[in-house]
């Protein structure tokens, strides 16, 4: 109970946030106009803010500690926590995490935690771009990332901790022997019948009847 009262009230509080997060990522980049103006717009409707909140709860959990108060793609930018997140999962898969310095060395986590992520399992398609989290150009595309990576932590039974997500659905592979595959084609061909015998001599149609 304790734990779905903070997800709702963390959910709350990034609704009320985005706008303000908005207008700070505006600030960054400057207006967008016309068709670009148009493709950000259509990106934000589809960020998700209780998946948002499901993701800062399983990092939380997963590091044993609260995360600082802020809109969710600030608490996530500078790549600190996704590092350290890494590093929870694959314990020293990324040796130095730049807690300071300026947007280079941030930059800098972001990408070590996108290669962390696909040793992990993370698929290629679901890793973000730099530029969607640094820029904030599409939150949503982070958030699919994060998804996949505690999606990934099913297939590893070394890890202990939480996971995020349904389960991925395991492959079931049938290994069938050369007896069964010859079986299974002969039951394939009786299925599409057959003509074997059959010839033309009882067919009369159009011929002259002799009387």
């Amino acid at each position: 109970l304790a734990v779905a009262s903070a997800s709702c009230s963390r959910s709350g509080a990034l609704v009320a946030v985005a706008r303000t997060a908005q207008c700070v990522a505006m600030a960054y980049r400057g207006p967008a106009y016309g068709l670009s103006a148009q493709i950000a717009s259509k990106i934000a409707s589809k960020r998700d803010p209780e998946l948002e909140s499901q993701i800062l709860d399983w990092i939380e959990e997963v590091l044993e500690c609260r995360l600082p108060q802020a809109p969710y793609e600030e608490v996530l930018r500078d790549g600190v926590v996704l590092c350290k997140l890494m590093n929870a999962l694959n314990p020293g898969c990324i040796p130095k995490i730049n807690t300071t310095g300026g947007q280079f060395k941030k930059m800098e986590n972001i990408v070590m935690f996108q290669n962390a992520a696909k040793e992990w399992g993370v698929p290629d398609l679901d890793v973000f771009q730099t530029v969607d989290l640094w820029e904030r150009r599409n939150i949503p595309q982070v958030s699919q990332c994060i998804l996949a990576l505690g999606r990934a932590c099913y297939l590893h039974p070394e890890y202990e901790g939480p996971c995020l997500g349904p389960k991925p659905a395991e492959e079931n592979k049938r290994n069938f022997t050369e007896e069964q595959l010859r079986a299974g084609e002969g039951i394939i061909n009786l299925q599409y019948g057959t003509n074997k015998g059959a010839n033309a001599s009882g067919i009369n149609f159009g011929n002259t009847r002799h009387m």
